[in-house]
């Protein structure tokens, strides 16, 4: 399992794996080479997937930056959609409705392709991706219209045009459609993290793990500070928060491990 915030990273990741498994030579050199090469590849593979959506979209003449952090997106996803896709999708809506309504269908297309491209740096600028997203548009060459459509799609920004008024109708329409969001997937991913949240609250506990898809929790206790019968009694404890916090299907087994190591030394 492959685990990580930045989606580029974890597919370079993936693709450094694979072709060492593959080749079956595992050592320190050929580590570095491979992952050099996975890199180089992801690079280029970013470009193409940047370009793709500017072809599909119809939109032309984006800053080879704006370009760039376009294929990044294609390593993300929101609810389980994902969000280069999400932006061509939002951006053929935008088209559509821009031009039933008289309004700018280029303004709409590009601001409705690049929305979300904040999210491409969200882990490396603090701020809302919506406003980020405006400022970078901004900085390489896209229109005030355009960067303004992009920071009032959330309404932090109120929409003063009809065209940043049509990129929050696309994107509301692409993420609601069926089947576009995988809502179940991020409400197990929160059940986990709280179940997990509920045990550590507990005095004396180190660790906790939510095992078997969120049905057993096993809490590791300070052996010092819990003893056995302390043990005992937490798993009641615990058993009770969850019962009272969160609901869930079926049973949740919590299981309490305490143990006590002994070293000495014969010289």
């Amino acid at each position: 399992m492959l685990s990580s915030f930045d989606g580029v990273r974890r597919e370079v990741a993936r693709l450094t794996l694979e072709r060492l498994i593959a080749d079956g030579r595992i050592h320190p050199a050929l580590i570095e080479e491979t992952y050099e090469q996975a890199k180089a590849r992801i690079d280029e593979r970013i470009v193409e997937e940047g370009e793709r959506a500017m072809l599909e979209s119809r939109v032309h003449g984006l800053d080879p930056t704006l370009v760039m952090l376009l294929g990044k997106l294609k390593f993300r996803t929101s609810y389980g959609q994902n969000v280069l896709d999400h932006l061509i999708e939002c951006s053929e809506l935008a088209g559509l409705i821009a031009a039933e309504l008289g309004a700018s269908v280029e303004t709409a297309r590009r601001g409705a392709l690049l929305h979300d491209i904040g999210k491409a740096v969200s882990h490396e600028i603090e701020g809302p991706h919506a406003q980020v997203g405006a400022r970078i548009a901004l900085r390489h060459g896209e229109p005030e219209a355009v960067a303004h459509a992009i920071e009032a799609h959330h309404n932090e920004v109120e929409p003063r045009t009809v065209e940043a008024v049509i990129v929050q109708i696309a994107d509301s329409l692409s993420g609601a459609r069926p089947g576009a969001r995988g809502d179940s997937l991020e409400e197990y991913v929160e059940r986990l993290r709280e179940l997990e949240e509920i045990a550590s609250r507990q005095d004396g506990v180190e660790r906790v793990y939510a095992m078997r898809a969120g049905r057993e929790i096993r809490v590791i206790v300070d052996p010092g500070k819990v003893d056995d019968e302390r043990a005992a009694l937490l798993s009641h404890e615990i058993a009770a928060a969850v019962e009272r916090e969160l609901e869930y299907p079926g049973q949740v087994r919590i299981t309490v491990i305490r143990e006590s190591r002994a070293t000495a030394y014969a010289s």
